[in-house]
């Protein structure tokens, strides 16, 4: 079988805070870093490598449906990173290159612990909004990612990928119950709980 290169656009970080509160320097550095970055480095990708020989491309964005209220930078360059994706599958398909996104939902990832001790509290509460009532882990992103790089995803393209528990999927008119049989994918002998979820 032959190398085909490929790149996981995996760079990215945000703050929460309300869209009335966001400066200007706060604004720009987040939609580059998310979006910008995201896009220079699947275009020198593409055009030194991929370009001739083929690849696959997966960007990581977020579960920014319906807005995401208190983030609003990260989810106007998520939203614009999907749209990238479909762009890019359209235009590399000529040159044997697959674009695709996987789109995380709560993860219980060491990331957490950098965020301010408000926001992981009112995150321990959101699960209850999560149809599998469980927060995600590393190992269950990582499985989709390598499944979209695969060969066995050799006829998809343009296409997103969530790995969020069914969040999108609630709905107010269906009240979620609370249970214990969705077990996460234990793929990462050596993953430790975010110190901000252990109690």
């Amino acid at each position: 079988m032959q190398y085909k290169p490929s790149l996981v656009n995996n760079a990215g970080g945000q703050f929460p805070t309300p869209l009335k509160s966001i400066s200007m320097k706060g604004w720009e550095a987040v939609v580059k870093n998310n979006l910008t970055g995201g896009f220079l480095m699947a275009r020198e990708c593409y055009t030194q490598a991929m370009e001739a020989q083929g690849g696959s491309i997966v960007n990581i964005i977020a579960d920014m449906w319906n807005g995401m209220p208190g983030m609003g930078h990260s989810g106007a360059a998520r939203a614009g990173m999907l749209n990238f994706t479909e762009t890019a599958a359209c235009e590399w398909a000529v040159s044997g290159v697959r674009v695709n996104a996987v789109a995380p939902g709560y993860i219980a990832s060491s990331g957490l612990d950098n965020y301010p001790p408000e926001f992981v509290k009112q995150s321990l509460h959101i699960v209850r909004k999560v149809p599998l009532q469980r927060f995600g882990n590393e190992a269950e992103v990582s499985a989709a990612i390598v499944f979209l790089l695969s060969d066995a995803a050799s006829f998809i393209t343009g296409s997103c990928l969530r790995v969020d528990g069914g969040v999108p999927n609630a709905r107010p008119t269906w009240p979620l119950r609370s249970h214990d049989r969705s077990k996460p994918f234990d793929g990462f002998p050596l993953y430790q709980t975010p110190m901000a979820l252990r109690s």
